[in-house]
């Protein structure tokens, strides 16, 4: 193999981990635990799931694409309060759009927009990555970072609203025009739904059920390479019956 197939071998490796730490095994809200406050908040329908996800992976993508510009210009003393205000600067630029051309779900969203300047995912991602990285790196990494959040944020809202509501994409309007009214999905007329998942309390259920569902995959899958490298796995006594 040559040097240049090698090289080329290693830049897709970096890549495809940047990708699955992005999207499953460091999820900023499944793994790190990062940006609960309007994960959980706002995540009572898929619609406001997708626009808040949406907001934030732009801003993901966006202050890592120009923290990682200026690392080799900004001294370590000031580059925490300089990445702060790159982060601001795009989530006002962010918010006065989504207030200029989507204003409803603007409203709906509220104080949660502004409030992506203080997710910690963010700011963690430009000091821990984009900050030592290439700006093409960065930008992998910002969008599935973001790509992770805003899959989370859209199957718990799916989650709570068809639980909740007995409807799917319900004021998809909102975010695509008027041709999207025709867009919802409803589970029976005479579903009345269950309140508590559309609560404060379902957000805590639902994201501790789906962290569930993936530490059990990641289980399950560590114990399947296991078996296939010979590898004794501990069996438990229930597991025996």
């Amino acid at each position: 193999m040559s040097n240049a197939q090698t090289e080329h071998k290693s830049i897709w490796q970096d890549y495809k981990l940047i990708i699955e730490n992005g999207l499953w095994k460091n999820n900023q809200a499944l793994v790190a635990l990062l940006g609960l406050c309007p994960l959980l908040a706002v995540s009572n329908n898929a619609i406001n799931g997708f626009g808040l996800g949406l907001a934030t992976l732009l801003v993901l993508l966006l202050s890592n694409v120009l923290v990682s510009a200026i690392r080799n210009h900004v001294s370590d003393e000031i580059r925490i309060p300089v990445f702060i205000a790159i982060i601001a600067t795009m989530v006002t630029i962010i918010d006065l759009v989504m207030n200029a051309y989507f204003h409803t779900l603007h409203g709906i969203l509220g104080i949660f927009i502004p409030l992506i300047v203080t997710n910690c995912a963010i700011l963690g991602r430009a000091e821990a990555y984009a900050s030592k990285n290439t700006m093409d790196k960065a930008f992998v990494d910002g969008l599935f970072m973001g790509l992770g959040f805003l899959a989370v944020l859209v199957l718990l809202g799916s989650l709570r609203e068809m639980i909740g509501n007995g409807t799917l994409f319900d004021q998809a309007y909102l975010m695509f025009g008027e041709s999207a009214r025709s867009w919802t999905l409803h589970f029976g007329d005479n579903y009345q739904g269950v309140l508590l998942a559309i609560l404060p309390p379902g957000a805590f259920i639902g994201l501790g059920l789906l962290i569930a569902l993936k530490n059990w995959a990641d289980a399950k899958k560590v114990a399947k390479q296991q078996n296939q490298l010979g590898i004794q796995v501990a069996v438990t006594p229930m597991q025996a019956k």
